[in-house]
């Protein structure tokens, strides 16, 4: 017997109705796609535009906190500061293999995002004794007129909790800061606008950079805070100590 099959009026919905479910589907994946890719947080999972193999947090840790060596932490960091650095990765002004390859193959905006995520990530700086004398506390604090060297502090603050367009010292690693300070000597950094950095690191003897660092990674920063609108990068402004973007002056209430 032959075998009766669906007339042509019956099986026309149903292909109709196939192919608008599919469309819908392929529409929603793609929409959700591009709405996970525009979060900071998904492109710190994920590394975004980047791939798998440059996810944030492989080197930074899944809070933004760093290895404790050479990498540094990004959690609490001013919005705008992580922003530049980003930008002076991908323009080369400031070397490293790894970041200038991701920071080129993301987006402006998604320097942005991923910026802003880690920004309002959690920090607070560890507590332990601070050394309030010796070569390393005089440098940051006081500086050395007779080498032309101003105090550390006047940038990076005395609690090392910097400021807009200078990062904060406290808690980050001793080991990069001691690196980031060769990296200035060498000229591999090259995003201050004035070569403050690069005067101030060449001033100093490499074991004197390694007291100092060590110094500054132990400062206490600042107490915990919520995020400023200051650290949102609208409403920054050119900074003439470097190229990085400074927050507008705080007004207390």
């Amino acid at each position: 017997m032959a075998k009766r099959f669906p007339s042509m009026a019956l099986r026309a919905p149903l292909a109709v109705g196939v192919t608008l479910f599919l469309a819908a589907c392929g529409s929603i994946d793609r929409g959700s796609a591009d709405g996970f890719t525009a979060t900071g947080e998904l492109i710190a999972l994920s590394g975004g535009d980047a791939g798998a193999a440059y996810a944030c947090v492989a080197c930074h840790g899944i809070g933004g906190l760093g290895n404790g060596a050479g990498t540094p932490r990004l959690a609490r960091l001013d919005r705008g500061y992580l922003t530049a650095q980003m930008e002076a990765y991908a323009s080369g002004r400031r070397r490293h293999p790894e970041m200038e390859a991701v920071a080129r193959k993301l987006t402006l905006a998604q320097h942005d995002a991923v910026s802003a995520y880690y920004a309002g990530l959690p920090f607070v700086a560890p507590s332990g004794p601070v050394k309030r004398s010796g070569e390393p506390a005089a440098l940051y604090q006081q500086g050395d007129e007779s080498r032309g060297l101003a105090p550390c502090a006047s940038c990076h603050g005395t609690r090392g909790e910097g400021g807009g367009a200078n990062p904060p010292l406290a808690g980050q690693p001793a080991a990069y800061l001691a690196q980031q300070m060769a990296q200035w000597r060498k000229s591999f950094r090259r995003n201050d606008g004035e070569n403050v950095m690069l005067r101030i690191s060449q001033a100093l003897s490499p074991a004197e950079s390694s007291a100092l660092a060590a110094y500054a990674s132990s400062l206490p920063g600042d107490p915990p805070r919520p995020v400023s609108p200051a650290a949102f990068r609208a409403v920054h402004h050119a900074d003439p100590r470097n190229d990085a973007l400074a927050p507008q002056p705080h007004v207390t209430e």
